[in-house]
């Protein structure tokens, strides 16, 4: 076990690689600008969404596998987090402009929780992916 994991969470929090975050939370917000701009469509669902998920996906796992990222697991589940307050406010600012009408997660406030955990989990399993990768290449976290 990691000497940082024994500290209590906000000072895990202030050793985030914030600048890391908000980078990966611009890449995952992707996804929904492809929605957004009807690429997603165009492209053909439901493999587009796929492909994007899983490319974030990787991006993530290679982003805090490959750099020297404190704590892998924490900052990608930050980053879930992020995303997933990023998206809500996206949803919620773009949707009366371009629909008319509030759509998404805050027209539908029992999806609000679901989305963040749901995206934590997300930057969980990417962090525990991550930190595999780190021992594949003989570093420990």
């Amino acid at each position: 076990m990691n000497a940082d994991t024994r500290l209590p969470i906000g000072r895990r929090l202030r050793g985030v690689n914030w600048p890391l975050v908000a980078a990966l939370t611009a890449v995952a917000l992707v996804r929904p600008l492809f929605s957004i701009a009807g690429w997603s469509e165009a492209l053909g669902k439901p493999l587009t969404p796929v492909v994007l998920t899983l490319g974030i996906t990787l991006t993530w796992i290679l982003a805090a596998g490959l750099s020297r990222v404190r704590d892998p697991l924490l900052t990608l589940v930050v980053t879930g987090v992020a995303y997933a307050l990023a998206a809500l406010v996206l949803s919620a600012v773009l949707s009366p402009l371009l629909t008319g009408k509030l759509q998404g997660p805050l027209a539908q406030p029992q999806a609000i929780v679901p989305l963040f955990l749901v995206n934590a989990a997300w930057g969980a399993f990417c962090g525990a992916c991550a930190i595999g990768l780190r021992r594949v290449r003989g570093i420990r976290s």
